[in-house]
């Protein structure tokens, strides 16, 4: 148990780790001399690192950008009584979430390897917090159920869950890509198929985001980077004009985060910051991908015969960065939209992660515009704010009330909303 346990912490745990590791192996059994073994595993691991300093950029501007919004439209901070928490819910149930998550793998290799989904997932952090969220389903609807039964459970439907979901985008994906060597291994993949059925029914694949027309004068809107940039600051500058004229405590107190520099300034700074996050993020996928796919073959003819790594969603995004871009913008309208209207409908305060929207409705965009063009880029990030404000209020509402509701606020997403009713009818069969 206690090998196990680190193997899980430090080895799937880690995600870094976990794709250098991979390269390594692959580069191993192709029999790749010394040099190329090492810069592989640590190109591979730099890669997937620089993904997370991005990650990280891009959550800093996010810091200021939530609250900013959260306050204009009135938010308050969801409160919650007689229940685990986080911490608490880790102290007791972390090992079986962390055994769970290390069988739940070994049954996707083993699916792999002897059915026809050759896909191997290798999003190692969202390998954790799915787990960790159904894990926190299934003990609000028995609380006494035995940890036995938990990891059991939460291993087979795992593996299979890892398994099938990336074989269920597959086929959008490579219209996307024009290949078959990678694979989505993410959550975001139910509003990835949404965005894609409802950009072929609602959209006009001919206005593909990514051939838009422009003078040349405007040609500076074809850099993704500027795109996003731009509307970011807008949207910066329009909440802090908003801000300023609400004029009460709260707003007074955001406003001085930007200490002596001008809150305007200091809002285009942030935009211009989540624009580099992107940039840094893309570049991080370009340089890990790179050593990854090839690696890879090492292992789909050694141990999994084609098999195919499926990996974090960020890996769509450079295949169309304009539709990142309109995917994000369409769950932003999507999101006031659904915090006014299950306030007022329903007494709940929606809280628009905007970490979760941004990446869901990314790749929600990337796949909306492939079958509806702009318009199918901007209706499939409203859909994901859809997915994510309504399954956020009956999450927290219904299936993880009692256990870590404060959790599903900022980890739990699109798929672990949907897989949530199904783990809850499962388990109650058993229990």
């Amino acid at each position: 148990m206690t090998v196990l346990n680190w193997i899980a912490t430090n080895m799937f745990g880690q995600p870094s780790i976990l794709i250098g590791l991979v390269v390594f192996v692959g580069l191993a059994l192709q029999k790749k001399n010394l040099s190329n073994i090492i810069q592989g595993s640590f190109k591979s691991i730099m890669g997937f690192l620089i993904i997370g300093i991005g990650s990280g950029v891009i959550v800093e501007s996010l810091v200021l950008f939530e609250p900013m919004w959260a306050e204009v439209f009135g938010l308050k901070t969801q409160t919650f009584a007689n229940f685990m928490g986080q911490e608490g819910f880790i102290a007791k149930y972390g090992s079986v979430v962390t055994m769970a998550m290390t069988i739940g793998f070994l049954i996707n290799l083993l699916l792999a390897r002897f059915t026809k989904m050759k896909y191997i997932y290798l999003t190692g952090h969202m390998m954790f917090w799915t787990t960790l969220i159904l894990a926190g389903v299934i003990i609000h609807t028995n609380p006494n159920v035995s940890n036995t039964f938990l990891l059991t459970f939460l291993s087979i439907f795992m593996g299979i869950y890892w398994t099938v979901q990336p074989a269920l985008v597959q086929p959008l994906l490579r219209k996307i890509t024009n290949m078959d060597s990678i694979a989505l291994g993410h959550t975001s993949a139910s509003v990835a198929i949404i965005g894609s059925f409802a950009g072929k029914l609602l959209g006009n694949e001919k206005k593909n985001a990514e051939e838009l027309k422009v003078s040349p004068k405007w040609a500076f809107i074809r850099d993704s980077n500027i795109v996003t940039g731009l509307t970011m600051a807008t949207l910066f500058i329009v909440g802090a004009i908003l801000l300023s004229l609400k004029n009460t405590g709260a707003a007074n107190e955001i406003l001085a985060k930007s200490g002596d520099t001008n809150f305007y300034v200091h809002s285009i700074i942030m935009s211009l910051k989540f624009a580099g996050g992107i940039a840094i993020v893309l570049f991080g996928v370009r340089m890990f991908i790179g050593e990854l796919v090839p690696a890879f073959k090492g292992i789909a003819t050694k141990l999994v015969p084609n098999a195919k790594p499926a990996l974090d969603c960020p890996i769509v995004f450079t295949y169309a960065p304009n539709s990142v871009i309109l995917g994000f913008l369409g769950s932003f309208i999507g999101a006031i939209f659904w915090l006014l209207i299950l306030g007022k409908f329903v007494g709940y305060v929606f809280v628009p992660t905007m970490i979760v929207l941004f990446f869901h409705s990314a790749t929600a965009g990337v796949f909306g515009n492939k079958t509806g063009g702009v318009r199918g880029a901007l209706i499939a990030g409203f859909l994901t704010s859809t997915v994510v404000a309504v399954g956020q209020y009956l999450m927290i509402t219904f299936f993880l009330t009692s256990t870590i509701p404060d959790t599903a606020m900022w980890a739990a997403d699109s798929d672990m909303f949907i897989l949530a009713p199904i783990v809850r009818f499962i388990t109650s069969l058993f229990m």
